[in-house]
């Protein structure tokens, strides 16, 4: 009996301690040891500028330092110390988080408490450091090979040119698995809005519908920015039936996505002006004679204004497939239809009308078609 009461006394105190908590207001505490010349530690919060300083305080004899904030939803924040140690935290309204470091140590090694998000986070960082390393060796071999020689050459750039692509393939996948794994957390969101969004669409979209079927993340207005955004481009993500249109071809008569119904086509937007548009052409072109006998097509929609460039263009690059426009840039309705926001940009559409790749250039836009194309009978 002595011992149930007891208990009930510590319940009961606990739940008063609970009760009195500050809700309105968060709480980052820490210490640094070693500080060397550092005497101030800033504050940063994400919006959407980015990263914005919302506060600063001096350091005490014994490097301890304090911010108390009140944010209306849980957010990304960078303390940072020094010109190069960044460390970042996810906090909410009534989170009391301690924080510690060594400046002496390099590798910015530190412990957090009182928020299991920003262990989280730093449980990314720690995934993603990984191959950051590994990308930064690669790339400073290159440039030592590159040195040697005197200039970059196709033979160094078809060596290290698979190896980097692979390291940034391996990179997303593990991006995109923590970031499913931690589907609930703020820490794996802030992870996913790292991946290409060209490459990795399919899967934003699918990020995006779990945070919107779920009610994650409340009113945090990056998660309802990515979200509102991602619904925008949902209806031309692969997996979806391509949104007709009608535009005007070079003769001057309607060009109609229908017209291609039944067939492969590959709707590719691109300009005269655009350099990146112009150095894959000669890859299409290769592309086509290869697989227009099999079944390829391919309708150009330039982002031109200009018809006589856009024409010049077309027979220097020889470009010998369909060519349509609206000849207003970004701003035409097929453009908008299609949220082309930047060029190149292709839609794969197959002969049920369906979205079955987007954006697919270079070696993948070869490998896409070998394998549409070259199917075992």
């Amino acid at each position: 009996m002595k011992r149930s009461l007891i208990y009930c006394g510590i319940v009961g105190l606990i739940g008063v301690i609970s009760s009195c908590k500050d809700k309105s207001s968060f709480t980052l505490s820490g210490t640094i040891t070693n500080p060397g010349p550092v005497k101030k530690v800033y504050l940063f919060q994400a919006d959407s500028a980015g990263l914005t300083m919302v506060d600063s305080t001096n350091l005490s004899e014994n490097g301890k330092f304090e911010f108390k904030r009140s944010s209306p939803y849980q957010n990304l924040f960078d303390l940072r110390t020094g010109k190069t140690a960044v460390f970042d935290v996810i906090a909410k309204n009534g989170d009391d988080i301690d924080f510690s470091t060594d400046l002496a140590d390099t590798s910015r090694k530190y412990t957090i408490k009182g928020s299991d998000d920003s262990e989280k986070i730093k449980q990314f960082n720690q995934i993603d450091n990984v191959y950051n390393k590994q990308i930064t060796v690669l790339t400073e071999q290159y440039r030592e090979e590159a040195q040697k020689i005197g200039r970059e050459s196709d033979s160094l750039i078809k060596v290290y040119r698979p190896r980097l692509e692979k390291l940034l393939n391996d990179q997303s996948q593990a991006v995109l698995k923590f970031a499913n794994d931690n589907g609930s957390s703020l820490a794996g969101f802030f992870a996913i809005t790292g991946v290409d969004p060209n490459k990795y669409e399919q899967q934003l979209v699918a990020y995006a519908d779990n945070i919107q079927a779920k009610n994650l993340f409340g009113d945090n207005p990056a998660v309802k920015r990515f979200v509102r955004n991602m619904m925008e481009v949902k209806p031309i993500s692969v997996g979806h039936k391509a949104p007709d249109f009608t535009t005007m071809g070079l003769d001057g008569k309607p060009v109609k996505l229908s017209d291609y119904k039944g067939k492969y086509v590959l709707v590719d937007f691109w300009a005269s002006w655009c350099a990146p548009c112009r150095q894959e052409n000669p890859n299409v072109v290769k592309q086509y004679a290869a697989y227009k006998d099999k079944g390829l097509n391919i309708l150009g929609i330039s982002l031109d204004i200009d018809k006589d460039k856009w024409q010049q263009a077309i027979n220097q690059d020889k470009l010998t497939w369909n060519h349509a426009s609206d000849l207003k840039n970004f701003e035409g309705p097929t453009e908008r239809l299609y949220h082309i926001n930047a060029i190149p940009s292709n839609f794969m559409i197959d002969p049920q009308g369906n979205i079955v790749a987007k954006n697919i250039t270079g070696s993948d836009l070869e490998d896409f078609l070998n394998k549409t194309f070259n199917k075992p009978q």
